[in-house]
Parts: C-alpha cells; sequence; structure tokens
C-alpha cells in the first residue's frame, strides 16, 4: 500500500528532524508551529507511527523518524537533481548548492563565487562556515551538497577533486628579531611560544605531523578556536602562528603581522572539493566543480598578485 506523503510534508519533517526542534523548523520555513506540528502529525497518521517523542524538553526521532529522515534526505536530494537537470535540458541554467567550508577557505572562496555568479546568474548559494568537525557532520548528515576542505577524511566514503595549494605558514608580530632574519632554521624555533588552533583542527594537525617528521620541538602557549583568533593573538605579541596563506591578505597589506622565512617551510598542503560518493551530482555542481578546478587559483593570484611565489 503506497503513502500519499508530499514533497513538501518531507520537507517539513526534513527541518524539524535536522532542527530536533518544531519551533526552528517552523522559522526556517516560515510557516507557524502549529502549521509545522499539523504535517508531520499527517505524516504519522498516514504511516500508522510516531516520528518523534519527547523527553523532558528535549525532542528526539523514533526509529521509525530515523528511518523516514534517511529516505527524505534522498528523496529531496534526487528531487532537486531532477529539476536542475530538466531545467538544463531545457536551455536554461538553474540550480542551489549547499557549500561548506572551513573558516580559512573564506577568502578565495568569496572570492571565487562572485566570478562565478556573473557567469551563472541562475545558480544561488547557501555558504556554511564550520571547523573541521563541523565540516564532517555536513558530509554525515546530507547537510552541504559540496565541501572545502583540506584533510580529507578516511573513515568516510567519498569523492574528491583537487584544485589548490595550501601553504601554511608562520607569521611574527611586526618588528618580531626574527623578522629581521633572511633565512631562520625550524630548530631556532624550539624556545618560542606559539598559538595554535584547537585539537582536531586540520591546520594543527598538520603541523604536528610536520614538526614530527623534522624531529622539531612545538612550544604552545595558548589554543584558539578560529584563525582570525590566532592572527590577532600573535599580532599583539602573544606568540608565533602558523595559520593558511589563503586567511593573511589582509593582516599583510596593514602590515599588522609578518611571514617569517623558515628553511622548511611552508607547510604544503592541498584543498580539495569533496561530497559522498552516493550524492547525486546536479548539473549545478558539476559546473561549479569544474569553475572551481579550473578558475580558482588564478583568481586568487590576481587578487593577490604579490603572494604568487608562495603557492
Amino acid at each position: 500500500m503506497g503513502y500519499p506523503i508530499t514533497f513538501r510534508q518531507l520537507e517539513i519533517f526534513n527541518s524539524v528532524a535536522k532542527h530536533l526542534s518544531y519551533t526552528r523548523a517552523s522559522e526556517e520555513l516560515h510557516l507557524s508551529q502549529p502549521a509545522v506540528s499539523m504535517q508531520v502529525k499527517q505524516m504519522e497518521n498516514l504511516l500508522d507511527a510516531a516520528l518523534t517523542e519527547k523527553i523532558g524538553k528535549k525532542l528526539f526521532l523514533t526509529p521509525v523518524g530515523q528511518v523516514i529522515w534517511d529516505y527524505a534526505i534522498h528523496v529531496l536530494s534526487s528531487k532537486s537533481a531532477m529539476e536542475e537537470t530538466i531545467a538544463s535540458m531545457r536551455g536554461s541554467e538553474k540550480g542551489h548548492l549547499r557549500l561548506a567550508v572551513p573558516e580559512t577557505a573564506n577568502q578565495f572562496v568569496t572570492l571565487s563565487l562572485a566570478q562565478f555568479r556573473k557567469l551563472h546568474p541562475g545558480i544561488s548559494f547557501e555558504l556554511l562556515i564550520h571547523n573541521r568537525q563541523g565540516l564532517l557532520e555536513c558530509m554525515k548528515n546530507n547537510e552541504a551538497d559540496l565541501v572545502i576542505m583540506g584533510q580529507t577524511p578516511e573513515e568516510l566514503d567519498l569523492e574528491t577533486r583537487s584544485f589548490m595549494n595550501n601553504p601554511l605558514v608562520i607569521i611574527a608580530p611586526v618588528n618580531h628579531p626574527l623578522t629581521k632574519r633572511k633565512s631562520i632554521k625550524l630548530s631556532d624555533l624550539a624556545e618560542l611560544e606559539f598559538v595554535v588552533r584547537e585539537v582536531g583542527s586540520g591546520t594543527r594537525l598538520a603541523m604536528q605531523k610536520f614538526f614530527s617528521q623534522h624531529k622539531a620541538t612545538l612550544k604552545t602557549s595558548m589554543e584558539m578556536p578560529t584563525n582570525e583568533a590566532i592572527k590577532q593573538a600573535v599580532s599583539a605579541g602573544l606568540g608565533l602562528g602558523i595559520v593558511s596563506l589563503h586567511t593573511l591578505q589582509q593582516e599583510l597589506a596593514l602590515n599588522l603581522v609578518e611571514l617569517l622565512n623558515v628553511k622548511e617551510m611552508p607547510i604544503m598542503r592541498i584543498w580539495y572539493m569533496v561530497h559522498q560518493k552516493q550524492k547525486i551530482v546536479t548539473p549545478a555542481m558539476q559546473v561549479f566543480m569544474d569553475f572551481v578546478s579550473e578558475k580558482t587559483e588564478n583568481i586568487w593570484v590576481e587578487k593577490y598578485p604579490s603572494l604568487d611565489t608562495y603557492l
């Protein structure tokens, strides 16, 4: 027996399941809370099973609710892909992409989006900014169509596509004694303190691996949750820092920090576009991935030519 559940009901339930809140779902969908509750109740009547349950003040999905949510994600993704494919076949370009990126990539991603939108105005975006753990959750929960990250996880079944180098460099406060030296050994930094990202971040993992490979000491004085916080701390004189070159355009232009000429640096990482292997690649996704692969590095270098030598 088929159940006449509508796409709209699946969209509403998807929002409730994602937020585990009828109130937040109603705000996201611009509906009243009773309207959201009524649609979920209709689904429960059709399925003859509860989809959510409230324990104390918290809302949870029931086992049936979890199954319905899993299918809702795939059905809604397929619906979006179908609409984009049909629009492409008709000669019109249409689509909406949920793009998740780390704070480190935000500057070059927004530059690329500005150029892309000029060429493809029919494709809209939702830009999500997360730390590494947030990016992994986005992929696991299908909350993003495409993720940009610097270190891909081995535990997930992913399609990856590299598109640009991501050099990590050492920064120091302006007028730090080491800024006068043309060549610095990594061992010269053994007694100096570093301001670092939180445990588990991609930059922190790359730093630890690099220092370990070179049998060098990494002395940390303070942990920070964002690259912006690290740059501000370094500028204030709280220590040295290691950040992506792609985050430093403004600070270098305003002479807030300086790059150190460390012989073994930069730590050269790679930027990747990532999505789940089972993800349906829509025409909008494909044209955006091709654009990023072909154009992003050139867009960044044209904007900041003085930093080209580090790539």
